[in-house]
């Protein structure tokens, strides 16, 4: 039997207080709840096509705007998902996913590499500035993704190949980025030990 790829973590801060739990062999299972709606959708993507199994319970001050919680709960997701990768010991390592939403198009690619990296392009000109579900400004997609990746140690590019509508664009990134990694974090039979010729990720 394989350890159990798990964590469970918190942050308080006095901009936010974070608890969150996952299973990286869940079967996308999510009890989201981040005072921000359009994000609580979002990781609720996340859990349910990365086939990861979390609970996150938040809150913040988001009488300001959603960027501390959003920042935070990004943080803490990060950290879960480097400690439940324990040692790497079996996974494919990397992922790559094309995820259309109607008129959206996002692909995502992931390297569990253990050199946090983002290379974030393509959303259209103002997309940062508008407002999803009124409470959610469109930077926040590329900041949620650079506090994971380098909080997790990923190495991730998410393009956006094309898109209209600002929930739908951000909407195909999360979901491009969740299939990904579903794909990267997944035990490979055929791989033995860590999958680097550095005997380390």
């Amino acid at each position: 039997m394989s350890a159990a790829r798990t964590a469970s973590l918190s942050r308080a801060t006095s901009e936010s207080r974070v608890e969150l739990e996952l299973d990286l062999d869940g079967t996308g299972r999510s009890r989201i709840q981040t005072t921000v709606p359009f994000f609580d959708h979002m990781l609720t993507a996340f859990a349910k096509h990365s086939l990861t199994d979390l609970t996150v319970r938040a809150e913040g001050d988001t009488d300001i705007d959603a960027h501390h919680t959003v920042e935070d709960v990004s943080i803490v997701l990060g950290q879960a998902i480097r400690e439940a990768l324990g040692d790497k010991s079996g996974i494919a390592r990397y992922g790559d996913a094309l995820v259309p939403l109607d008129e959206a198009l996002a692909q995502a690619v992931v390297d569990i590499s253990g050199r946090p990296y983002l290379v974030h392009s393509g959303e259209p000109v103002g997309f940062e500035h508008h407002l999803i579900g009124g409470h959610f400004t469109g930077s926040l997609v590329r900041h949620s993704f650079e506090a994971i990746s380098v909080h997790a140690a990923l190495t991730v590019h998410v393009r956006v190949l094309g898109g209209r509508d600002p929930h739908h664009i951000a909407e195909a990134e999360y979901k491009a980025f969740a299939r990904a990694f579903r794909q990267a974090k997944a035990l490979d039979p055929l791989v033995e030990g860590i999958p680097s010729t550095k005997g380390a990720l």
